[in-house]
């Protein structure tokens, strides 16, 4: 295959197009920003229509990317150090919803801040969601990881994140290309409650997350990325990690470096690897650009035979402490009777899930939203956090996502640009001036053909009725942001008007372009809020 001469950053590019990629979302941050103009400007990416308009933030990048994946299609998504904390609510949780496609996170981190305003490092963030993670020290293996992401994001069902810094970033190097691969067909999740973050949900999903982390673990044992080379000076043992081997090396160039080392470019550590090194060596020297993070591994790992809790399974890992599993660790009672009393417990405290109020305005939405979906198939309506969060429950099953805070327009949009069409978003009033509104410049921007049900209560229903910063704003911030006005439609969710509603749903799920529907009726429970009442008075909402 060609070789070419590439910074890092347009290696990771290149490794992404070469491995079947259909879509990169970021938003410009250096050194993260050339990964994205590259395949901005790259004719095979042009030629196979993958999607690389820059997103409103990086929150928004993160959840588009995490639609696409959605859909069943390879996405990556590209942001600074700091970026990683705007985008971390959804970051975090697509850990546990899981990915379809194979979906990169590639994160550009900046020791020394030459751009920045801190040095944090990413790693943190990839170990805090236990996800794995790819870090390169060269520019051929920042291809070969943007490549083999995508195959090892989709062999664990995870996202996978991709670590870089700013010398490899902004360094050039002979890369050589792989057999370019044939992106995905759009095929939906085969667990069609997967990306539902109820608790219920989440805490099957987090158990799962926790169970594949033994897999995690085995992969980075066998990876080609993480290799011990032997030496005869036990005297001193060096792990170097990512970038940091390069430095080493420029050291040792004739060859002569004559002490065991660790090379890292995959987490979860190799731990028989890992310990290995430190049993044969007199002291190890850790080689990292960026936080202690394998240090202070390194300190835990010295300690195991001493410590006990949660990595050795004296207690879970996942869960609230209580008394008895406290007791089970001190060896004070048997599996057997704390599954003994785990039991009279639920026998005398009945299961109460949640529901949607009696007469609930989000219930009627659904029925005609359902009915007007009926022709297209599941799989399309991306939810968001609110009391409509429910309607992923019997009887309605009306809904298929729900990750964070803002996230059903920017998935909705992911969606979309692989090819989902029509694509749904359900969002409250509340959350739409939360973290909706950034979603929705990404998709007039684009003119994405996604329909936005914006489940108008006049309130914060689902935390106890708190005020909301939408109250009589919803149609002007949605036309103000460039949504056509003859697509901003308000209806009122009542039985009497289902056909109606169905049919409006139905025209605007076949408008190609940005639209948005607006059921509007008064949450039940605050009918008797006097100020609440005059509020919407005065406004005229009614």
């Amino acid at each position: 295959m060609q070789k070419l001469l590439l910074l890092g950053a347009e290696a990771i590019a290149q490794g992404a197009i070469d491995g079947g990629m259909s879509g990169v979302y970021a938003y410009p941050g250096t050194p993260s920003t050339e990964i994205t103009e590259y395949v901005q400007h790259d004719e095979l990416a042009k030629e196979r229509n993958i999607h690389s308009q820059w997103s409103s933030n990086e929150k928004t990048a993160m959840e588009s990317g995490l639609g696409m994946s959605y859909a069943g299609k390879r996405a990556m998504v590209c942001m600074k150090h700091v970026g990683l904390n705007v985008a971390a609510d959804a970051f975090i949780n697509s850990a546990i919803t899981g990915s379809n496609g194979g979906l990169l996170v590639t994160v550009a981190d900046d020791p020394s801040m030459h751009s920045s305003q801190n040095e944090q490092d990413s790693r943190f963030y990839g170990k805090f969601a236990q996800i794995p993670i790819l870090e390169p020290s060269s520019q051929q293996e920042a291809y070969d990881m943007a490549y083999y992401g995508f195959q090892l994001s989709e062999k664990f069902r995870i996202p996978v994140m991709v670590r870089i810094t700013t010398r490899l970033a902004h360094s050039r190097a002979g890369v050589e290309r792989k057999e370019l691969l044939d992106q995905n067909e759009v095929v939906l999740p085969s667990n069609p409650k997967q990306f539902v973050l109820l608790p219920s949900i989440a805490r099957a999903q987090y158990k799962d997350l926790l169970n594949s982390f033994s897999g995690f673990v085995e992969d980075s044992e066998n990876s080609s990325f993480n290799h011990y080379y032997d030496g005869t000076d036990k005297k001193l043992g060096i792990i170097a990690c990512g970038l940091a081997y390069n430095y080493l090396m420029e050291n040792y160039q004739d060859d002569d470096l004559n002490f065991p080392l660790l090379k890292i470019g995959q987490y979860p550590l190799p731990r028989t690897k890992v310990e290995k090194i430190m049993e044969e060596c007199d002291e190890v020297l850790i080689l990292e650009d960026g936080y202690p993070i394998i240090e202070e591994l390194l300190k835990g790992y010295l300690a195991k035979e001493k410590v006990r809790g949660r990595l050795d399974g004296s207690l879970p890992r996942d869960g609230e402490l209580n008394p008895n599993l406290i007791a089970k660790a001190l060896k004070l009672a048997s599996e057997e009777e704390i599954l003994e009393v785990d039991k009279s417990i639920a026998d005398v405290v009945a299961n109460r899930p949640p529901a949607m109020c009696v007469g609930c305005g989000h219930i009627d939405a659904y029925d005609a939203l359902n009915e007007a979906l009926s022709d297209y198939g599941i799989g399309r309506v991306f939810s968001d956090i609110g009391c409509y969060t429910l309607g992923a429950l019997p009887p309605y099953n009306a809904i298929n996502t729900c990750v964070d805070m803002g996230a059903s327009i920017t998935m909705a949009k992911g969606a979309a640009d692989a090819g989902l069409i029509p694509a749904v978003s359900v969002i409250g009033d509340s959350t739409f001036t939360h973290s909706g509104m950034t979603g929705l410049i990404d998709a007039v921007n684009e003119n994405s053909p996604i329909t936005i049900l914006i489940s108008d209560n006049f309130t914060t229903g689902m935390t106890g009725g708190q005020d909301s910063a939408a109250l009589g704003k919803i149609e002007n911030i949605c036309e103000g942001i460039g949504v056509d006005p003859d697509h901003i439609i308000v209806f009122t969710p009542l039985k009497k008007n289902h056909d109606m509603m169905v049919d409006i749903i139905r025209k605007e799920l076949a408008y190609d372009g940005v639209s948005v529907v607006i059921p509007r009726r008064q949450c039940v429970q605050t009918t008797r809020n006097i100020s609440l009442n005059e509020k919407i008075k005065e406004l005229n909402l009614r």
